[in-house]
């Protein structure tokens, strides 16, 4: 759980490094963590718990004592077994209740401290919100990473939406402390652009504009709102990992509601647009074929026929992305409730997972019987990366429509279950998982020179 915890502080460095965060926030981040890594930490340390103990039992011929007083493998399982079950039914509950608590807090106060300080984490090529203005720019240098490059501001407008005030500079100075509340930027040998809103629509449609070109332009940003951050706030609540399966249900039925009333709508409008009895009718209106038999086509002039294939040509051409977009969106849609169905399943998996799991480290322990920290470690720790990945790659591929959802969720704990069986088996039998030293040897004897046999004179 320690090195999974560095970890996950690891992987966010970069919304925590630099926002003067207090140890009570990094405290609450790192208690908000360990929920979110048990569904790693949980069925690996079980593994790894069972191959040591049952290995250390093996080496020291404990089981010998047992069995020569006439205590089975199973006997010796049967109170370990007894806990893993209940185990496996508290990480049930655990998963439908702490998890997606533990996943809600995290995400929050990540976003949260993300927003701290927003004047200390102007990154480059990436536009960075600041109280009115984006800002984008090229580099920075300085030891506080004052000195800016080819800088780009778009500059809010009161009462108007969209970018229409565009400021471009060679170079830019952070003034003021970055810990400030009010950010002094000084922009050096630039350009000022505003578009300009009349009411005139011929004059509109010339899209008129001011520029103005500056040596020195300053500007004092106010973000004393932002650094004023509530660390506790929610703003993200429906996040499938946030969920427990009464609420994931909820959204799966809304999702499926909505999904098929778009799909039907979306259906209807294209069968009354674009079906050939629809066209059809519609021509007609325009055209009176009683009067003339001649093909409408061919009583067009020449260019009049040209321009008609062309805007035909335009007209399917973006029917055709339109149809692209909206198979994408719904696309999109699909694996988001296929998120929703693999998350219901995650559940349960953990919980058997446990179990399994128990059921494959305690036969595998006995089985090559050696405990400690050395083999079983390395044992343990290929065994689980395998499952871990296996499940992994079949909810990506679940999510993408691949498979069912429920064998997304399923799969890595199908296939690791008929090994505990073998397992189990093997090890209650008191059989190796194989004989080593026998396949070794005969490997090497189909390599070995067979000797010539000996010639008789004639």
């Amino acid at each position: 759980m320690f090195i999974l915890i560095l970890q996950a502080i690891w992987l966010y460095i970069k919304d925590i490094a630099g926002k003067d965060i207090d140890l009570i926030t990094i405290g609450k981040f790192m208690m908000y963590t360990i929920p979110v890594i048990v569904p790693l930490a949980l069925p690996l340390s079980i593994l790894l718990a069972s191959i040591m103990v049952f290995g250390n039992m093996a080496e020291n011929y404990e089981f010998a004592a047992m069995k020569s007083n006439g205590i089975s493998l199973q006997r010796a399982m049967r109170s370990l077994t007894i806990v893993i079950f209940s185990l496996g039914i508290t990480s049930f509950v655990f998963a439908n209740t702490v998890i997606p608590w533990g996943n809600l807090k995290q995400r929050n106060l990540r976003r949260n401290i993300a927003q701290v300080k927003p004047a200390m984490a102007i990154s480059k090529n990436v536009f960075n919100q600041l109280g009115d203005i984006n800002i984008k720019v090229s580099d920075k240098t300085g030891d506080r990473g004052e000195f800016l490059d080819d800088v780009i501001i778009h500059k809010k407008s009161p009462g108007r939406s969209g970018n229409w005030r565009v400021i471009k500079s060679e170079k830019g100075e952070l003034k003021s402390s970055l810990k400030s509340d009010i950010i002094q930027l000084v922009l050096t040998n630039g350009n000022y652009y505003e578009d300009l809103f009349v009411n005139d629509p011929r004059k509109r449609a010339s899209s008129p504009f001011v520029k103005s070109y500056f040596d020195t332009y300053t500007l004092n940003v106010d973000v004393s709102e932002l650094n004023d951050v509530d660390m506790d706030k929610e703003n993200v609540t429906d996040d499938h990992q946030m969920l427990k399966i009464n609420e994931l249900q909820t959204q799966i039925d809304s999702f499926s509601a909505n999904y098929n009333s778009q799909k039907d709508i979306y259906n209807r409008t294209q069968l009354l647009k674009w079906s050939p009895d629809k066209l059809s009718d519609r021509l007609t209106r325009y055209v009176d074929s009683t009067t003339n038999l001649e093909p409408f086509y061919e009583r067009l002039s020449l260019n009049d026929q040209k321009r008609a294939v062309d805007v035909g040509m335009n007209k399917v051409t973006q029917q055709i992305y339109a149809i692209k977009a909206r198979k994408e969106q719904l696309q999109r849609e699909i694996v988001r409730l296929n998120k929703y169905e693999i998350e219901i399943h995650k559940k349960y998996v953990l919980g058997v997972a446990c179990v399994i799991l128990f059921f494959i480290g305690a036969p595998l322990g006995a089985i090559i019987r050696k405990g400690g920290m050395g083999l079983p470690l390395v044992v343990a720790t290929i065994f689980f990366l395998t499952y871990h990945f296996i499940g992994i790659f079949a909810e990506k591929s679940a999510a993408e429509g691949a498979f069912p959802a429920w064998l997304g969720a399923w799969m890595s704990t199908l296939i690791i279950f008929p090994i505990g069986i073998f397992l189990t088996y093997r090890a209650t039998t008191d059989q190796g998982f194989f004989d080593l030293g026998g396949t070794f040897n005969s490997l090497l004897n189909k390599f070995k020179k067979k000797p010539k046999a000996p010639t008789t004179a004639a």
